[in-house]
């Protein structure tokens, strides 16, 4: 049903994946970090603060959830169809991180990330409506917009840095 046979699975997936792209970014020199290509929509530095971003933002949805507070998404300032708007607030707020901060903040997050979806019960991951934000504009179980915030772009964003690396 889910393409996840438990939790666990979706954890080992998210690590997966997440290594997988991390490891593109061991040759990136730092000197190129902001290099933007024809043939890709994100420098080095985009990729990352895009994925920090998301992972943060998601986070913390759940956390304003379960402390009782309204939860507005994407966010009380932008509007669905204006994800590029907070895709720049995304890079501006990491543009003086180096590549390496980054990519330990990015390790970080992946711990935390992982750790929250270990707690939550099979009930919280599968079942579609047990959290409100889940069911704001689309209603999804956790499970799918848990992987379409890290699974799904770290394979994605792997394919932009790698066509990244090939063209530079």
């Amino acid at each position: 049903m889910t393409g996840y046979e438990n939790k666990e699975a979706l954890i080992d997936e998210i690590r997966k994946t997440y290594r997988l792209f991390d490891q593109e970014f061991e040759n990136v020199p730092e000197a190129n970090r902001n290099i933007r290509l024809d043939e890709v929509d994100r420098t080095p530095q985009e990729m990352l603060a895009y994925q920090i971003g998301w992972l943060t933002l998601v986070m913390s949805w759940e956390e304003d959830e379960l402390a009782g507070k309204q939860v507005i998404t994407p966010t009380p300032d932008y509007k669905w169809n204006q994800l590029g708007m907070l895709y720049q607030q995304f890079y501006q707020h990491y543009a003086n991180d180096s590549l390496e901060e980054l990519r330990a903040l990015f390790r970080d997050k992946i711990e935390t990330w992982c750790g929250w979806v270990n707690g939550l019960s099979d009930e919280e991951l599968f079942v579609p409506g047990i959290r409100r934000w889940t069911v704001t504009s689309a209603n999804w179980p956790m499970w799918k917009w848990i992987h379409i915030n890290s699974v799904a772009p770290f394979r994605s964003f792997r394919t932009k840095i790698r066509k990244w690396k090939r063209n530079i």
